[in-house]
């Protein structure tokens, strides 16, 4: 379980979110939402130690410990894994080695580092799963690939790593509507009793995909309102309010 507790956070100087309390279950689907400038995105930014997020009052664990004193990378070998709005593209690393790589890097205790032979073997079996074709295994990360192909890249990522608590910032950025489509139906088959999924969107589409177990409103970096489903419903006729 992630817990927050009257959570503080300043970008140079600048309050940007206050009074955060929230608790993120393991197996549960959480929907953050509100509008633009509203605290989501830095939220997210926050719980995966973006160093220009400054938490100056409140607290945050993962699993019972001191998620704050956690480094990026250590946040992510406990289980966070974030996917970002605007997903960067890297030249001279191929797909498959930045994927090889990262699995071993992600290994538990006594668990053997896969060999490009067998990683490969095993990245062709997912990949496949996702519809995605094996030949962008050899291409740059990212380089040249459509936003429904790079978000199919990330859930790759996430069927590899297998994180525990999954932060999806707007992730239908830059989809048409069939692409739109294919990745929420691929990331409602990632959803398990073992994960969290923690969705920040504007598009409320992504409800009838995977159904949240509670659903959050910020505005000007605080909690104003949750609920559930119900919540999504009335918000889509009513809007978020002044």
């Amino acid at each position: 379980m992630i817990q927050i507790h009257n959570l503080h956070v300043s970008v140079e100087g600048k309050e940007i979110l206050r009074n955060i309390d929230i608790s993120f279950e393991l197996g549960k689907t959480y929907y953050l939402l509100g509008q633009n400038g509203s605290g989501k995105s830095s939220l997210a930014l926050t719980m995966m130690g973006h160093p220009k997020y400054q938490v100056w009052k409140g607290m945050m664990t993962l699993d019972g410990d001191d998620l704050g004193a956690m480094t990026p990378d250590e946040r992510s070998h406990r289980g966070l894994f974030l996917s970002l709005q605007n997903i960067p593209e890297v030249r001279g690393v191929r797909l498959g080695e930045y994927l090889r790589t990262i699995h071993n890097k992600h290994l538990s205790a006594g668990e053997k580092p896969l060999s490009p032979f067998l990683c490969r073997r095993y990245l062709t079996t997912l990949v496949k799963e996702l519809g995605i074709p094996e030949a962008f295994l050899d291409r740059d990360l990212n380089v040249g690939f459509s936003g429904g192909e790079k978000r199919k890249i990330e859930i790759l990522q996430m069927k590899l790593l297998h994180p525990k608590y999954i932060i999806l910032d707007e992730i239908e950025s830059g989809l048409d509507i069939d692409a739109f489509r294919t990745v929420a139906e691929l990331l409602a088959r990632v959803k398990s009793p073992e994960n969290t999924l923690i969705i920040i969107t504007h598009n409320f589409r992504m409800t009838e995909f995977v159904k949240p177990d509670e659903v959050i409103i910020l505005k000007s970096g605080e909690i104003v309102e949750r609920g559930r489903g119900e919540l999504v419903e009335k918000i889509g006729v009513e809007g978020f309010g002044e």
